[in-house]
């Protein structure tokens, strides 16, 4: 969902608050919270200009010609408020019957996104298997995608042969190549491949 730009409420000042403003604003969104107080975090957002900030408590009428708003309270009957308010996307954090739509947990590796999501059943466990895939795909396979975007340009200029190419990039996007990379890192990697590409392309 492309929020660049867009209008979006956060009822709640806490540290879920914080995680939710946090993910909108690397979106581009623009961000209201509504909370009579804020984390240190979301202060310090507030002061730089990052978000804007309704000191009180949620009211009817707070989510006026909002594309999307999320609750985040430790209330109740003040989630439910937002949820029966919202004139179009709301969720209510870990409560999916409140929701009509749901945020996975997500890991990022520019321009690698995993969305982990146990469909409401256990929001805490979707952090934790995506805490484990932070580990297990680091930074390296960010810089890799990276190279591999430029690298099927080139391929497809020096090798005329469209079943050899096709193996070629399969074999750069292999298991084999993915272990190299987390045992010996992205500089062997890549010259394993560019090998590669000057045998088959030459």
């Amino acid at each position: 969902m492309n929020l660049r730009g867009k209008k979006c409420i956060i009822v709640g000042g806490g540290k879920v608050a914080e995680r939710k403003v946090l993910a909108l604003v690397r979106s581009g969104a623009c961000v209201r919270v509504i909370s009579p107080e804020l984390t240190i975090v979301l202060g310090r957002l507030k002061s730089a200009g990052a978000i804007s900030h309704v000191t009180r408590g949620y009211r009817k009428g707070d989510l006026k010609c909002a594309y999307l708003a999320i609750a985040a309270t430790s209330s109740e009957r003040v989630n439910r408020a937002v949820s029966r308010d919202a004139p179009f996307l709301v969720n209510v954090v870990d409560v999916p019957e409140l929701c009509n739509f749901i945020v996975p947990a997500v890991v990022s590796r520019k321009p690698l996104t995993v969305a982990v999501s146990t469909g409401g059943a256990s929001p805490a466990m979707a952090v934790t298997i995506r805490r484990e895939l932070e580990l297990l795909y680091g930074n390296e396979i960010g810089r890799y995608l990276l190279f591999l975007g430029k690298l099927r340009k080139d391929a497809l200029k020096m090798i005329v042969d469209k079943k050899k190419r096709e193996n070629f990039l399969k074999k750069a996007a292999s298991e084999e190549i993915l272990g190299i990379l987390r045992d010996k890192g992205f500089l062997k990697a890549k010259e394993i491949v560019m090998a590669r590409l000057l045998t088959v392309g030459g």
